[in-house]
């Protein structure tokens, strides 16, 4: 029985060595097990080669750890330049030292037993690399190519058992990639028993659309996520999306972002979207959906801001020169680096694949929002499409990335199926439309929606112009919601009929001020005539007495002379 020292921490947890794969690290919280050898298994062309040599890369470029690699199946130079699609330079590493990588070839034809047979000159080999150029990992390339030439299964088990004890006694953390067996994880169905961690690699074709997922079997003396996780491989290497579901303890805002349209902003209470908020604007085609998220992203870049625009139906090239006949010059934020555009048809992936995708984007790259235009080309099960749509906002709503996302409506009932199901998941929700009436079709608009603050509830006509979208004041009478030539008509006439009460007006007031003055004239003829009679009056009082005087005075001069009271 073979003791094996299993390298802990100070604190007695397992140590890990970091893979420096993207979303790897974090759904086993760390790496894979340094000291200890690691499985990882799948189906041809499910990227176990490169995910393997990405954890030498990575160990040898970030973490100072050399390794070798001992393929069984390609060639030194084959598998250099394979991974040069990757952007990793193998060459220069295994110039340099940092990295060996042993070409075993086996070919089973050619193998004839005789004896026991076992792994003793391949630990020889392999010890040398190892101790060569001092290194800390090692990857072994597969295990069916190994023991391809091993008819007798007990042998094999016992020299699998012998395998992994010997890279334990080494100290050294090693990824064996398997092919996946029939019916059970691996070929042998021994391999995942003496593997300290178990990884499933798995390319799933489903309606013609492939999806890579992800799943950690098993990890001895530690936690990990156990769900499967969609995994991405292209030119900027592996990644993997570490979440399921997030937790609803995201961080939120109340600064205010402006929508990029004059007329949309007043219609929100507080003058814009929330930082960090997700935005759903639904409508029929043709009703300008692209050029209110375009116009978004011109606001947003015209801050200084980044923003990240997903484009499922047009190049980024239409975009731009879609978006310029509208006012809205695209071109300088991408000139500027503040305007990315990640362009794809969404069945080049499946829903998952895009969801990994746009969370590396977003990670890479930091905008402070995003634009996915449009949701509703996804195709799927409804459920599929609701989750990545959840998973999508969690991920904006955890780096307090502010989300556009746009849907297709159906001329039916305005609303899409994609709507229904996202719409629980949205802090606001602008539905565009267009109406029907007189010969002729108008775009309207409404907020139907917007967490946390007031908002219009009034149904907008707007104009897709030269100089981007114009919101036009909305008509207020008793006819009802009008648009287009109805609303300048109805207009026109209510003008009229408010002319006409003016001039009716003004004819009043031009009569009450003729009545008025002539009522002042005659009021001043009474005042003169009172004024003059008075005058007479007080004339008349005064020479009646003057000559009551003058009788009194005779009367006294008479009495005199006749010696009355004398």
């Amino acid at each position: 029985m073979t003791i094996v020292d299993v390298p802990e921490s100070a604190s007695g947890a397992l140590l890990k060595s970091p893979t420096g794969i993207k979303g790897l690290d974090d759904l086993t919280l760390g790496g894979l097990p340094s000291g200890r050898p690691s499985l990882l298994c799948g189906a041809a062309g499910c990227g176990k080669t490169l995910f393997a040599m990405t954890f030498l890369v990575n160990g040898a470029t970030r973490y100072g750890e050399n390794g070798v690699f001992v393929s069984f199946e390609e060639r030194s130079d084959d598998l250099v330049d394979n991974v040069a699609s990757l952007g990793f330079d193998v060459g220069e590493l295994v110039e340099e030292g940092r990295i060996a990588i042993d070409y075993v070839r086996i070919e089973p034809a050619e193998i004839e037993v005789s004896g026991e047979y076992d792994l003793e000159a391949l630990f020889v080999r392999l010890g040398y690399a190892i101790d060569k150029i001092g290194a800390k990992r090692v990857v072994l390339d597969t295990l069916e190519a190994l023991f391809s030439g091993l008819t007798d299964q007990a042998v094999l088990r016992a020299e699998l058992r012998r395998l992994f004890a010997w890279i334990k006694d080494k100290g050294v953390t090693a990824i064996i990639t398997a092919e996946r067996g029939e019916g059970q994880l691996t070929r042998y169905g021994i391999e995942e028993y003496v593997s300290d961690c178990v990884i499933l690699l798995d390319n799933r074709v489903l309606d013609q659309v492939t999806t890579r997922r992800l799943r950690v079997v098993k990890y001895r003396g530690s936690a990990h996520g156990t769900n499967e996780y969609p995994f991405l491989i292209d030119d900027r290497g592996i990644s993997v999306m570490p979440i399921t579901s997030a937790s609803l303890e995201h961080q939120t805002s109340s600064e205010v972002v402006p929508t990029g349209i004059a007329g949309l902003d007043k219609m929100f209470g507080i003058g814009g979207f929330f930082r960090g908020s997700s935005v759903l604007i639904s409508g029929l085609a043709g009703t300008g959906k692209s050029t209110f998220s375009a116009a978004f992203a011109n606001a947003v870049c015209s801050r200084g801001e980044k923003c990240l625009y997903f484009a499922f139906e047009e190049s980024p090239a239409q975009i731009v020169r879609n978006m310029r006949s509208a006012g809205i010059d695209l071109q300088r934020h991408v000139d500027q680096g503040l305007l990315r555009f990640e362009a794809a048809r969404p069945s080049l992936f499946g829903l998952e694949m895009h969801l990994a995708r746009m969370n590396r984007d977003i990670e890479e790259f930091a905008p402070s929002a995003i634009i996915v235009d449009p949701i509703s080309a996804f195709r799927g099960v409804p459920s599929e499409i609701h989750a990545t749509m959840l998973r999508l906002v969690d991920i904006c709503k955890k780096h307090g990335v502010t989300a556009v996302l746009t849907s297709l409506s159906l001329a039916a009932d305005h609303v899409s199926e994609a709507d229904r199901s996202v719409s629980s998941l949205m802090d606001s929700w602008i539905s565009l439309t267009d109406v029907e009436a007189n010969g002729e079709r108008n775009r309207v608009m409404y907020v139907l929606k917007s967490r946390g603050m007031k908002h219009s509830n009034q149904i907008r006509e707007y104009l897709l112009t030269d100089n981007g979208i114009t919101l036009i004041e909305p008509y207020i009478g008793p006819n009802g919601v009008l648009t287009g030539a109805a609303r300048l008509a109805q207009e026109g006439f209510e003008r009229a009929e408010e002319l006409e009460r003016q001039q009716l007006l003004n004819q009043r007031r031009r009569a009450r001020d003729r009545k008025r003055e002539t009522v002042k004239r005659q009021i001043a003829e009474l005042q003169a005539s009172l004024d003059a009679e008075e005058e007479e009056a007080d004339l008349g009082f005064s020479q009646d007495d003057e000559r009551e005087g003058f009788i009194q005075s005779n009367r006294s001069a008479m009495a005199a002379k006749r010696g009355v009271g004398q």
